[in-house]
């Protein structure tokens, strides 16, 4: 009958210990997924932020080589000048052709 009495009065220290690491194991296991998925999503964010630091560092080389030769090469300035404003030199003829568009442009019905 005293043996009953013990299981009545609550729970017994090894029942409560199991039940405090059960609790304390679903706890851990909820928060290492929690930053499990966190530091995923760190690494995606690093990765995207290397592919866009190789980009700069690419177009910022560009940019220097381009700035070099504007400063040192007149050949490239002359391209330039041709190509972007039109520019000739003196005592040359410039030929000017049509477009490459059709003939006729068609009429907004009335």
């Amino acid at each position: 009958m005293r043996a009953r009495r013990v299981e009545d009065q609550g729970l017994s220290p090894q029942r409560l210990g199991t039940i405090l690491m059960v609790v304390l194991a679903v706890g851990l296991a909820v928060f290492g997924v929690k930053e499990s998925v966190r530091a995923w999503q760190m690494r995606r964010d690093m990765q995207s932020a290397e592919r866009e630091l190789g980009a700069l560092r690419a177009k910022q080389s560009e940019l220097t080589r381009t700035v070099d030769r504007l400063r040192n090469d007149p050949l490239y300035i002359e391209k330039l000048a041709r190509e972007e404003m039109g520019m000739v030199r003196e005592g040359e003829t410039v030929l000017k052709f049509p477009s490459q568009s059709s003939p006729h442009t068609p009429q907004a019905p009335r």
